[in-house]
C-alpha cells in the first residue's frame, strides 16, 4: 500500500517544490509566455485581416478587370464596325470614281474616233477633189487640143457670164 499512498513528508516536499516552481514560473516565465501568446494571437489576427482585405481587393480588381475587358471588347467591336463602314464607303467611292474615269475614257475615245473619222473624211474629200481635178485636166487637154474647140469653150463661157 505504500506504493499507492505516498508519505506525508514526500507530499509536502512535492507541494513546496511545486509552489516554488509556480512562483518562479509566474514571476519570470509566465508573463513572457503570455505576452508571446498574445503577440502571436495578434499577428495571426492581423494576418487574417490582411488576407481578408487582400481577398476583397483581389475581387475588386477582378471585377474592374472584367469591366475593362467588357469595355475593351465593346470598343473593339465599335472600331471594327466603323472600319467596315469606312471600308465599304471607300470601296463605293472607288467604284464610283472608276465608273467616272471609265465613262470619261469612253467619251475621250469617242471624241478621238470622231476626230479621226472627220480627218479621214477630209482626206478622202481632198483625194477625190484632186483626182477629179486631174481627170478633168486630162479630159480638157484632150478635148481642147485643137484651136477650134478652145474657141468654142471660151465663147460658151463668155455667153454664160453675160447671162448672170
Amino acid at each position: 500500500m505504500d506504493l499507492l499512498l505516498p508519505d506525508s513528508g514526500l507530499l509536502i516536499y512535492q507541494l513546496v517544490g511545486f509552489v516554488i516552481l509556480l512562483f518562479v514560473l509566474g514571476k519570470f516565465a509566465w508573463k513572457p509566455i503570455l505576452a508571446g501568446l498574445k503577440e502571436r494571437e495578434e499577428t495571426i489576427e492581423s494576418a487574417l485581416l490582411a488576407a481578408e482585405q487582400a481577398k476583397n481587393e483581389m475581387q475588386a480588381l477582378q471585377a474592374d478587370n472584367e469591366k475593362l475587358l467588357k469595355e475593351a471588347r465593346a470598343e473593339r467591336d465599335s472600331i471594327l464596325k466603323e472600319a467596315l463602314t469606312v471600308a465599304s464607303t471607300i470601296k463605293e467611292e472607288a467604284k464610283t470614281e472608276t465608273s467616272k474615269i471609265t465613262a470619261r475614257m469612253i467619251e475621250d475615245a469617242k471624241a478621238v474616233i470622231e476626230n479621226e473619222k472627220k480627218a479621214a473624211l477630209t482626206d478622202v474629200k481632198v483625194l477625190v477633189a484632186r483626182l477629179s481635178l486631174e481627170i478633168t485636166e486630162k479630159l480638157l487637154r484632150k478635148e481642147l487640143a485643137d484651136q477650134s474647140a478652145q474657141k468654142e469653150l471660151i465663147d460658151g463661157l463668155v455667153k454664160d457670164l453675160n447671162l448672170n
